[in-house]
């Protein structure tokens, strides 16, 4: 996957509504942020593929993304 492609995933994970990530099981948030991600960059069959596996080692890393919005920042950081 490129730099780009990553950043851009990134992005669109910040933007979506909290409730949203941390509602869906595993299965659900991997098949739902492809899909959806995949409406807005439209992605060749390598890309979805990588970044179907790539989202499967994050799914915890997202959650955490997300309950840090709910909680309002990122713990001691000023």
């Amino acid at each position: 996957m490129t730099p780009s492609l990553l950043r851009q995933f990134w992005h669109f994970v910040e933007q979506v509504q909290v409730g949203r990530l941390l509602s869906l099981d595993d299965h659900a948030l991997q098949g739902w942020l492809l899909a959806q991600f995949s409406d807005v960059y439209p992605l060749e069959h390598n890309q979805r593929h990588h970044l179907e596996c790539y989202i499967s080692s994050r799914l915890s890393l997202i959650r955490d993304v997300a309950s840090d919005r709910v909680s309002g920042g990122f713990g001691d950081r000023p």
